[in-house]
């Protein structure tokens, strides 16, 4: 599997007042690892997410994917955003199997790839239902599917669990947990969630206010499987926290700052 190297990357968003969203980012995302963004709202962690699925274009340094610039979509990186974004006239077969479609794939070999794909993340039995007809996390789960069909390398996630309670964002979490277990794809995964993060993540990049950079990089060496509590993963969430407070010297910004992430 390929990496992500990012050196000295920034990104300025035209205009009558041009937006700095991202400067002198330096990540190595390495293969098979679970890294988890980090930021509050406006920090460009969907930016940056963007700028590694092809999708935006950086204005100054570079980024590469298996040793090549990133210049645009790849079917081996796929990408999950926090609204699945349906068909709402395809059964969900048929919006799983809707990027080999793309692809020119015949009818049979997209519905093999999607019946698949959808028993890995748990919705086997559901291939003909339509996505009004499922709870909001099995359209998220649905989601997934869709990006699993094109066998990516790389998922990239862009706050995939935001939307739904609380309870059906626990059983999300393991739900991915348990796949990348099995597969060890690489992972990306964008939240303003210090639990999420620190839960899921093999890395933590803490990125902050724009203009997006990264601030500190925290290693979560807790074993696997990890319990939701258990005091290692308590230690480095106050120890993330406590990155997040000091990371403006003005104690008006720390004080929205922390807020966002809460």
């Amino acid at each position: 599997m390929a990496e992500f190297v990012l050196e000295s990357l920034g990104k300025v968003f035209a205009g009558a007042v041009p937006v700095t969203a991202l400067e002198d980012v330096n990540l190595r995302v390495r293969a098979g690892e679970f890294l988890c963004l980090l930021g509050a709202s406006g920090c460009g962690k969907s930016t940056l997410l963007d700028i590694l699925a092809g999708l935006e274009r950086p204005s100054t340094g570079t980024a590469l994917f298996d040793g090549q610039p990133i210049t645009g979509p790849d079917p081996r990186r796929g990408l999950v955003f926090q609204d699945p974004a349906l068909f709402p006239w395809r059964s969900i077969a048929q919006n799983v199997g809707f990027g080999p479609e793309l692809r020119g794939l015949g009818r049979r070999e997209r519905r093999e790839r999607a019946i698949a794909s959808l028993a890995r993340v748990g919705l086997a039995g559901f291939e003909d239902a339509y996505p009004h007809q499922l709870s909001g996390g099995m359209r998220q789960r649905a989601g997934i599917a869709r990006a699993l069909a094109n066998d990516p390398e790389v998922l990239l996630m862009d706050e995939p669990f935001g939307a739904v309670d609380h309870l059906t964002r626990i059983a999300l979490q393991e739900d991915l947990l348990r796949l990348w277990a099995r597969e060890r794809r690489t992972i990306v995964f964008v939240t303003h969630d210090v639990g999420e993060a620190v839960f899921l993540a093999d890395r933590v990049v803490l990125m902050s206010p724009r203009p997006g950079r990264i601030h500190r990089i925290f290693d979560v060496a807790v074993p696997r499987a990890r319990v939701r509590g258990q005091k290692a993963l308590i230690e480095i969430e106050a120890e993330v926290y406590q990155a997040i407070h000091g990371m403006d010297g003005s104690q008006g910004s720390v004080r929205s700052t922390a807020a966002a992430f809460q």
